[in-house]
């Protein structure tokens, strides 16, 4: 018996993760500008975006950037307790990927690498390594 796989449009994809994207944000109570850059777009754009019809369309970065983010915020979800899985990501951190640092301003201003790095620190943290 063959089973057909069931694939999705690039649309149905981008309006899936923004949907998503824009929730994190509203959760960890991002500013215009973070969660603008997070997703590098221009503030413009992300007032669009965040909009049900939105149409325009996501490039690779930019759609693995919102993969990569949800996975941190479900890490954190699993890992942290609610207070504390909320404000995260919105706080100062010694740790040594953020170095005093805001884990948002970091992944910000390293891009898609840090978004990653930051990922894999935290999917580390939950698998005990």
């Amino acid at each position: 018996m063959q089973v057909a796989a069931k694939t999705r449009e690039p649309a149905q994809i981008n309006a899936v993760a923004l949907k998503a994207y824009a929730r994190i944000v509203d959760a960890w109570a991002l500013s215009l500008k973070e969660a603008a850059g997070l997703a590098d777009m221009s503030d413009s754009t992300w007032k669009r975006a965040k909009k049900p019809d939105f149409a325009g369309e996501l490039t690779k970065d930019q759609l693995l950037r919102l993969s990569a983010v949800i996975g941190i915020y479900k890490s954190l979800e699993l890992y942290f307790s609610d207070p504390l899985a909320k404000t995260w990501f919105t706080r100062p951190n010694a740790g040594p990927l953020f170095g005093g640092h805001r884990p948002v301003e970091t992944a910000i201003e390293g891009g898609l690498p840090q978004i990653l790095a930051i990922r894999t620190y935290l999917d580390a943290l939950r698998g005990g390594a």
